[in-house]
C-alpha cells in the first residue's frame, strides 16, 4: 500500500478512535493513588497518536520486537497529551508515544524508556521540505524557508504560550517580536513582495503548530499571503510531493518519517535541517518507578 492510501486508511481509524474514546481519558487501567510505585501491570495498551505517524509504525515494531502483550491506540496529539494529564492527576500507569521538543516534559515529571533494541533509533533532526519549482515561483520565501532554523528554547517558549491558552498566530507573533535579531537572519537579504500566495502544510503536533506558525508570521511579514493546511503525515508529504501544497518545516527524519521521504525524495526539495535534537519513544510518568525499559513493559 503506497503512502497516500495508507494515510486515508489510518485518517479512518484515527477518526473511528477518537469517537469511541470520546474525553480521551479511558486510556490506563489501574488505581494505584496511595504514593507507591506504580508498576505496568495494569496497563492493556501504549497510547498513540495519528496512525500515519512514523513513531506510530516504530511502535508496533517495538511492541513485536519486545513481546508485548499491548494494543496501540490510535488517536492524535491532543487526546494522548490529555489521556496523559488524566493518568498523571490520578497516579495511573500509563505509556505514551513521545516526543521531543514536546511541552509535556515541562509540564509533567516524565521519562523515555530505554531502548536496548534500538527500534526508535537515535537523534533526529526537522527538516524544511519545498515542492520542486517554489524557488524559481517565490524566491523570497524559498530564501525565508531556506534560512529558517532554531532551538529547543526557541520552540519551548512558543509551546508553553499555546499550551497555556494562547492562539497560535499570537503566540508566534510574540515570539518573532521578541527575538528580532535570529529573524532578521532569515529575512537577511528577502525582498518586500505584495500579496503573493504561499501555503504551508503541518502536522498537528505540537512542535510542528509552533514552528509552522512562527514561519509563517515571518512570511507575512515580507508580504507573503500564507495559508496554513494542517494533516495527517501521509497527507502532507503527499501533497509537498504533487505540488497540493508549497511547503512545510515539519519533516522529521531519519525514523519517524522514513517510509515517506523514501517514497517522494525524488519530487521534492530538502532546504535542509530546521531543528536538531529531536527524539522519539516510549515515555512513563517518573512515579512508575519499576519501568525504566521498554522491556519492564512484558
Amino acid at each position: 500500500m503506497d503512502a497516500k492510501k495508507l494515510g486515508m486508511a489510518v485518517g479512518l481509524t484515527s477518526i473511528l478512535a477518537l469517537a469511541a474514546c470520546g474525553d480521551g481519558g479511558d486510556t490506563a487501567a489501574g488505581d494505584d493513588s496511595n504514593g507507591e510505585s506504580v508498576d505496568a501491570s495494569d496497563l492493556r495498551e501504549i497510547t498513540g497518536i495519528d496512525g500515519g505517524a512514523g513513531i506510530m509504525a516504530a511502535t508496533e515494531t517495538a511492541i513485536d520486537t519486545y513481546g508485548l502483550d499491548l494494543g496501540l491506540q490510535v488517536s492524535s496529539g491532543a487526546a494522548m497529551t490529555e489521556a496523559l494529564g488524566n493518568a498523571i492527576a490520578n497516579e495511573e500507569a500509563i505509556v505514551v508515544t513521545g516526543w521531543t521538543p514536546h511541552w509535556k516534559f515541562g509540564a509533567y515529571d516524565l521519562k523515555y524508556l530505554d531502548d536496548p533494541e534500538g527500534v526508535y533509533g537515535g537523534e533526529e533532526s526537522i527538516h524544511t521540505f519545498t515542492r520542486e519549482g517554489l524557488a524559481e515561483d517565490a524566491p523570497e520565501a524559498n530564501a525565508v524557508l531556506d534560512n529558517f532554523y532554531w532551538t529547543e528554547d526557541d520552540m519551548n517558549a512558543v509551546m508553553v504560550d499555546i499550551q497555556e491558552g494562547m492562539d497560535p498566530e499570537e503566540a508566534a507573533a510574540n515570539w518573532v517580536d521578541e527575538n528580532a535579531d535570529l529573524v532578521s537572519e532569515w529575512t537577511d537579504g528577502v525582498d518586500q513582495v505584495n500579496g503573493e500566495s504561499v501555503s504551508l502544510a503541518y502536522v498537528s503536533w505540537d512542535s510542528e503548530i509552533a514552528s509552522t506558525n512562527v514561519v509563517k508570521t515571518v512570511l507575512e511579514s515580507v508580504g507573503y499571503d500564507v495559508e496554513l493546511s494542517s494533516m495527517e503525515s501521509a497527507f502532507m508529504w503527499t501533497a509537498i510531493a504533487e505540488g497540493e501544497q508549497d511547503a512545510m518545516v515539519a519533516g522529521w527524519l531519519p525514523a519517524t518519517h522514513e517510509a515517506y521521504y523514501e517514497d517522494y525524495k525524488d519530487q521534492i526539495v530538502d532546504l535542509g535541517v530546521n531543528f536538531e535534537g529531536a527524539k522519539i519513544g516510549l515515555v512513563v510518568p517518573t512515579y512508575m518507578e519499576d519501568v525504566n525499559s521498554i522491556e519492564d513493559l512484558k
